[in-house]
């Protein structure tokens, strides 16, 4: 078991992501794009295993009404060495719950196997039109609101990618959507007022009671959701064409594809996607 738990680290980030897209476009270009994403970080028994993705209506659950997904990420190489290190294995599975009310969201990570109660990662978002100036989107009291840091993602900047991650046709920077007539997305794209334009207001809430350990998961897990947010959503951009014009109809259909290829992809073949040293 891990040690006992002395003081509660409570940290709380917004990230800000502004998007050359309407909300109605993010909506079907999130789910494409996590269904993708996840194809690409699954095999050799790692990865990522859909327990459920279905749609609910109870108003006790978050946004009351919208689409549930459950999911376990089998993730022994993703994660940093120091947590290798001191952790039984098995015990490198994170639990992902997620109530979709849309345009707002909200995710809760946690390690049931072997840290309980003393890990959840929470992660409220409001997909709203425009440019990334709404003071308090979340509704955040007072006292909050003066620990909330907000840090901004800008799709078009190379600079904000981790060199491992980084790859042309990944880059907003050099793509042009054949489509929807939009791109590139330069380092000033959003100078020129684009339109269509929206924005992700993400509110990270990291939970954390581990003697010893905070200051390090607390850098891990935040540098973790900055590197994943900035690499989902300029892939996001970057796959325009193969989204757009898609249905919410032919989401749900190429859901129920990808789990099958997840399914077979976490039985065979070799580790992918990203990793930790």
């Amino acid at each position: 078991a891990p040690p006992a738990a002395t003081t509660t680290m409570v940290l709380c980030k917004e990230f800000r992501i502004p998007l050359p897209l309407s909300v109605e476009e993010y909506q079907v270009a999130q789910l494409y794009a996590v269904a993708e994403a996840s194809k690409n970080e699954t095999g050799g028994g790692e990865g990522i295993e859909v327990l459920k993705n279905e749609p609910y209506d109870d108003k006790s659950q978050p946004g009351e009404k919208g689409q549930y997904t459950h999911k376990i990420y089998h993730l022994a190489s993703k994660v940093p060495k120091f947590i290798r290190m001191i952790a039984p294995s098995g015990s490198l599975e994170i639990d992902e719950k997620a109530w979709n009310a849309y345009p707002y969201c909200r995710t809760v990570i946690s390690n049931p196997a072997y840290m309980k109660d003393n890990f959840y990662i929470t992660i409220e978002t409001w997909h709203k039109p425009g440019k990334p100036d709404i003071a308090n989107v979340h509704g955040l009291p007072d006292d909050k609101l003066k620990k909330r840091e907000v840090v901004y993602i800008n799709v078009g900047d190379k600079d904000e990618v981790e060199k491992k991650d980084y790859t042309e046709d990944e880059d907003p920077a050099l793509f042009r959507s054949e489509k929807a007539g939009r791109g590139p997305f330069k380092k000033d794209w959003l100078a020129a007022n684009p339109e269509p334009l929206m924005t992700c207001y993400k509110l990270v809430t990291i939970e954390f009671k581990w003697f010893g350990l905070q200051g390090k998961v607390e850098s891990f897990a935040l540098k973790a959701e900055r590197r994943i947010f900035t690499k989902f959503h300029r892939q996001l951009v970057c796959w325009m064409d193969q989204w757009h014009g898609m249905t919410m109809h032919d989401i749900r259909a190429l859901e129920a594809k990808t789990k099958e290829d997840l399914d077979k992809q976490r039985a065979e073949g070799e580790i992918r996607g990203t990793r930790e040293e």
